[in-house]
């Protein structure tokens, strides 16, 4: 006799209960944007222009770790002088690093 009444009011609920009840999934969503979805969509841009922007004689780093003089530039593919008369091809997005001017002279 008891437990029906109980049901009935529990049914119809209070809005404001459940979205305060929602509130904290809500603010973990937020704070997951802002920690890693948006710092992460940045690098990416910047590494597409940093790409992009690559030319003829840039020394740079690959994903390899291998360091080299940009000798041929196609549209997906780049060549790479790493020695007198060495070179690779790979493709663009593999450069992690455009490095200074001179700095492969020094190594």
């Amino acid at each position: 006799m008891f437990i029906s009444p109980a049901y009935a009011q529990a049914a119809g609920g209070d809005t404001q209960s459940t979205m305060l009840g929602l509130l904290p999934l809500v603010l973990m969503f937020v704070v997951l944007y802002f920690v890693m979805i948006r710092p992460q969509m940045k690098r990416q841009k910047e590494h597409k222009a940093m790409v992009e922007a690559l030319a003829k004689g840039d020394e740079v780093i690959t994903a390899g770790g291998l360091l080299g003089k940009v000798s041929k530039i196609g549209e997906a593919y780049i060549g790479v002088e790493l020695t007198d008369g060495v070179e690779v091809q790979m493709q663009r997005s593999a450069v992690v690093q455009v490095l200074p001017k001179g700095s492969l002279k020094a190594v």
